[in-house]
């Protein structure tokens, strides 16, 4: 059967996986990945394995727009108050969470049954240290929504988490690069890890032209929005496939052009009203159904360790790093105390950089396992994180 009657299963059950989640009151998102579970090759077998390999176009436009719609929360205007104090924070919790975990599977290595010899431990570590710093901004964004709360700290939560996927992008690519060299049968060479220095500025430079390019057609189709949101989108894409074409950083041009966008261009709100209220479901229901997809349970069955150590030193390590931050920029106690809590969640920007991966020659033993790994730990993060994060705001 072909890849389109597949898509189009998705979207008439992923309705209903909806549906039953509202009702229910979980996040959707929670609903998508166990609806994509149920369907795919490890439960009732409705899509084939095949299909899977067929998506990558679609996970890939995914990921642009949920980058872009991540960047599109670091407004100048709103946060001009506060960005030195959330860039201090976000610094601070993304190299705790990437220190605590990368540090916890290094010394556990042997405990938690990876199935590899003990040259792989180092590689493990950072790699799974680097998707740790990670925050899922549509949760957050969804579940501030919710609750209609619009406040100093909400404000301060949305761009710490924005800023914080901006960071873990960055530091994901030049830990990439690392365990890629560490595993080749060259070794650690230094001039590799110097080519990512120029790679990010170039990568953050293709952002902001495509966001300034994006802009300047947006005004010749100034009294048409709708148009406007389609030329945006094709100029999304496009920054996106020249950053992969050029071996730069996809997901943090598109990040970069979301900040820009949002910031220059005073019509840009429409044309994200518009992803919000049209595209947004689409793109969560294709992406986190496939992404569950997959999702190997037998692997869930024999190293269910590896999942509660991720979940629990991950958390540890943003709360203890939004407090030290918090300290250091001198912000009030209930931010230092609170906001680590809030970014519990994890979701798109992990699952998407753990299947770029898949890609990667030298990471092909590693990268099943890191896929099921933060997949399943997603939808915990998911199940649990709302709370903490409802918590936190009803609080402030």
């Amino acid at each position: 059967m072909s890849t389109l009657f597949f898509v189009g299963l998705i979207f008439v059950f992923g309705s209903f996986m909806k549906f039953i989640s509202q009702k229910l009151k979980v996040l959707y998102v929670v609903g998508y990945l166990i609806f994509g579970v149920i369907i795919g090759p490890e439960v009732l077998n409705i899509v084939p394995k095949e299909f899977i390999y067929n998506t990558h176009v679609i996970i890939e436009l995914s990921l642009a727009i949920i980058s872009v719609l991540v960047g599109a929360n670091l407004k100048y205007n709103i946060l001009k108050e506060q960005w030195h104090q959330i860039a201090i924070i976000s610094l601070f919790e993304t190299f705790f969470a990437f220190l605590f975990i990368a540090i916890a599977f290094y010394l556990l290595f042997s405990y938690l049954e990876f199935g590899f010899n003990k040259e792989f431990r180092l590689v493990i570590a950072l790699l799974f240290g680097g998707l740790a710093s990670a925050t899922a901004p549509a949760t957050i964004l969804a579940i501030i929504h919710e609750l209609n709360i619009k406040n100093r700290f909400s404000s301060f939560l949305l761009g710490t988490v924005a800023m914080d996927n901006a960071f873990a992008l960055i530091a994901f690519s030049f830990i990439a690069m690392i365990t890629d060299t560490l595993l080749s049968t060259y070794g650690f060479k230094i001039e590799n890890f110097l080519i990512l220095i120029p790679k990010t500025f170039y990568a953050i430079i293709l952002g902001a032209v495509g966001a300034l390019l994006s802009v300047t057609i947006d005004n010749i189709f100034k009294n048409y929005s709708t148009i406007k949101t389609t030329s945006t989108l094709g100029m999304i894409f496009l920054v996106y496939a020249l950053a992969e074409y050029w071996s730069l950083e996809p997901l943090l041009s598109a990040l970069v052009m979301g900040v820009v966008m949002a910031n220059i261009s005073k019509e840009f709100f429409l044309v994200k009203k518009e992803f919000d209220l049209h595209l947004k479901d689409i793109i969560f229901l294709l992406f986190f159904t496939i992404s569950a997809m997959h999702l190997n349970l037998e692997f869930l069955v024999t190293m269910p360790m590896v999942v509660a150590v991720y979940v629990l030193f991950r958390i540890l390590g943003k709360v203890f790093g939004v407090y030290i931050g918090g300290k250091v920029s001198h912000t009030s106690p209930f931010i230092q105390k609170n906001l680590g809590i809030a970014l519990f969640p994890q979701a798109g920007i992990a699952i998407g950089l753990a299947l770029s991966m898949q890609s990667e020659k030298a990471l092909e033993p590693i990268a099943p396992i890191i896929v099921n790994v933060i997949i399943a730990t997603t939808i915990v993060h998911e199940l649990l994180g709302p709370f903490f994060t409802r918590y936190v705001l009803r609080k402030s």
